[in-house]
């Protein structure tokens, strides 16, 4: 206890005596033993209340001695197996040395993927990700001294470089480098990069690399297959100094289906590992062309313009079709442009309304506008006025998507007889009306969107003028054809209303990153977290099949297929008591990354060691590391002291006997008439 509470203390005895005296022995002439009793339950009551303001508090302290920590962290992966003799002989060594035992506390972890607790090993884990062990060891031992040893081969195959990796102060890092750390030749591919889908007809990319491993200049075939046709063949040359070759090029989707990527490189001369010449992706190229219905019962230039303009684009097929068309004809149509509608065109219009489809809608001095008028599509425009040219006004300010590179420069004029325009729907101009240099603060042509459809609305004839115009100004019709293009794409663009979707790659890499998510929507589109997925998984080749349930995550359920052997699959996601599924085509490939090294990392490994004042050894050295461990002044005990302060009278036991008092006082007095 401090000497200042103390004196406090007696302070607060000499008050409280004070006021006791002054209350019942000033001035009273008759001092019985019952006014003795009375003053002392004053003297208690009154102190105590002081007692209570003062809190007098001692402290005690307790001295521990912390040994530091010596933490194994032992490499579980595919790699670390051939070596696993030697392995367990550098880990009962230091297991079984009673000096490291006394010394430190020893604690043991295990790493592949993920970071474990652990006193026995496997060596059966797919990827080694070193970075990611050291920053779990980093927050679990994050206030204690601590000596990390990192038994492993150096060859991380995922995560963060680990050579970099920055531990807390009082962290040490040794490395033990375990296998063969001799320098071979080796080639070796790199990951296969291109689009999961590819139109047909048209080009996608590839990209990859040639990496070396030697010291010698040295000449490989680099060939890349399609469907085990080979589609390109090069000879490259590397060296040490040259050892990374990039390899791009575009290649064509003639066909359709899935299509299997190979890009290989010839062996070298001596070179050990092979299995790392290789590399397979796979590629589904599609052929999902754009359907327009161009209807219409007349013979105009529109019509050409506008179906070369849209066919500029070889995923789009415009066919041009009369009004009276059959509806069988009209199923598998994605857009319909309606030019000049007349009654004749109810069906069409009946038609795109009870499918809720998306349409272009272009007026003319052949249009009836009545009848357009009658459908009630949110626009209204009055009929019997003159033919009239009108020219458009572009809006800069239009958002619906990007116009800023359509040039209307030098541009004639449409024909029209349209009327003053009411619409009673949200929409956006694209393109102003101007009369005779007048701004008449109308829409020539205006787009129409809303929950479920897309509208757009052109109320002139002659648009073919402008496509020869874009000629006469470029050379080409490109300007013109982008504009019809992008609008194009934005009445067949639609958001995706499926209540199932299922995500997973075509080609898996190994089975360890082998996992398919899927999402599940209720019917109004809010994610389901309470629905049941089942997935369904088939060897396309043996014929096994495995079922199991999907795993529900964060907001998404999931199927870790990381058990599956290489080989083509099949599979098919399902919700119990609903008719949703999602079928596809998945492939793992025999591709293993820890097979992908021929060699230890023994730069990495010192490099790590090094950033902490650490060291590098191998197996041969265990001797010297016990020793190094044993005999560094900076690993010795550290004494911690732990102050634990307490209130001398517990608050509550003290209150009571302040009431005690005061309340036995009070009896008292009453008892005997001094009230």
């Amino acid at each position: 206890m401090e000497s200042k509470t103390i004196w406090f203390s007696i302070l607060a005895a000499i008050v409280a005596l004070g006021i006791v005296v002054f209350q019942y022995f000033y001035k009273q002439k008759a001092k019985t033993k019952l006014h003795w009793y009375l003053a002392f339950l004053r003297f208690i009551g009154i102190f105590g209340l002081l007692l209570l303001l003062i809190n007098p508090k001692f402290s005690q302290k307790s001295y521990t001695l912390e040994q530091p920590n010596l933490v194994i962290l032992a490499d579980n992966s595919v790699s670390i197996a051939q070596n696993s003799e030697e392995f367990s002989r550098v880990l009962s060594s230091i297991k079984a040395s009673s000096a490291l035992k006394e010394r430190f506390n020893l604690a043991e972890y295990s790493f592949g993927t993920d970071l474990k607790f652990s006193d026995s090993l496997s060596f059966n884990d797919n990827v080694t990700n070193i970075h990611k062990a050291l920053s779990s060891l980093k927050e679990i031992y994050a206030r204690e001294q601590t000596v990390t040893l990192v038994l492993s081969d150096g060859n991380q195959t995922v995560g963060q470089d680990y050579s970099y990796f920055q531990p807390n102060q009082e962290n040490t890092i040794y490395t033990l480098v375990l296998g063969d750390t001799t320098k071979y030749k080796d080639i070796s591919i790199g990951p296969i990069l291109t689009n999961k889908y590819a139109f047909l007809k048209n080009k996608f990319p590839l990209e990859t690399y040639v990496s070396y491993q030697g010291n010698s200049t040295i000449s490989t075939v680099v060939s890349i297959k399609l469907d085990n046709k080979v589609i390109h063949r090069e000879k490259i040359t590397l060296s040490d100094e040259n050892n990374l070759r990039p390899i791009v090029l575009q290649v064509d989707a003639s066909t359709v289906g899935l299509k299997d990527l190979i890009v290989e490189a010839s062996p070298i001369s001596n070179e050990r590992n092979t299995v790392n010449n290789k590399r397979s992706s796979r590629i589904e190229v599609i052929d999902e062309k754009t359907k327009i219905a161009l209807v219409t019962d007349i013979l105009h230039p529109d019509v050409g313009a506008l179906k070369k303009a849209i066919e500029s684009n070889e995923q789009r097929e415009v066919i041009i079709m009369p009004s009276n068309i059959a509806k069988e004809s009209l199923e598998n149509i994605d857009l319909f442009i309606c030019y000049q509608p007349t009654s004749n065109f109810k069906g069409v219009f009946d038609y795109i309304k009870s499918i809720n489809t998306n349409s272009f809608v272009i007026t003319g001095i052949q249009t009836d506008y009545t009848f357009l008028n009658n459908l009630k599509i949110g626009i209204e425009i009055e009929n019997g006025y003159p033919q009239q040219e009108v020219f458009g006004v572009l809006n800069n300010a239009f958002s619906k998507y990007d116009i800023s590179n359509f040039q209307m420069e030098d541009f004639p004029p449409l024909l029209s007889d349209a009327g003053p325009v009411l619409i009673t729907s949200p929409f956006e101009t694209m393109l102003g009306t101007q009369i005779k240099g007048v701004d008449m603060q109308e829409p020539l042509f205006c787009i129409f969107e809303n929950a479920n459809t897309k509208n757009a609305y052109l109320l002139g004839e002659n648009i073919w003028k402008w496509r020869m115009q874009t000629y006469r100004n470029t050379g080409d019709f490109t300007n013109f054809d982008e504009f019809i293009g992008n609008l194009i794409r934005f009445l067949t663009s639609s958001k995706n209303k499926a209540r199932l979707n299922v995500e997973y790659e075509k080609v898996y890499e190994g089975s360890s990153n082998a996992i398919i998510t899927a999402t599940y929507f209720d019917e109004a589109f809010i994610f389901d977290p309470n629905a049941k997925m089942n997935i369904q998984v088939t060897n396309t080749t043996s014929k096994e099949s495995l079922a199991s349930p999907m795993i529900l995550k964060n907001g998404y359920f999931e199927a870790d297929l990381s058990n599956l052997k290489s080989g083509e699959y099949d599979f098919t996601v399902t919700v119990e008591n609903e008719s949703k599924t999602v079928s596809g085509i998945f492939i793992i490939s025999e591709f293993d990354m820890e097979n992908q090294f021929v060699s230890s990392n023994v730069q990495k490994m010192e490099n790590l060691a090094s950033k902490t004042n650490g060291s590098t050894y191998f197996p041969s050295q265990i001797e010297m590391l016990e020793q190094e461990l044993l005999n560094n002044d900076r690993y010795v005990p550290t004494e911690k002291s732990t102050e634990n302060i307490v209130s001398l009278i517990d608050f509550r036991i003290l209150l009571a006997i302040i009431v005690l008092a005061f309340a036995v006082e009070w009896f008292i007095r009453k008892y005997n008439g001094l009230i």
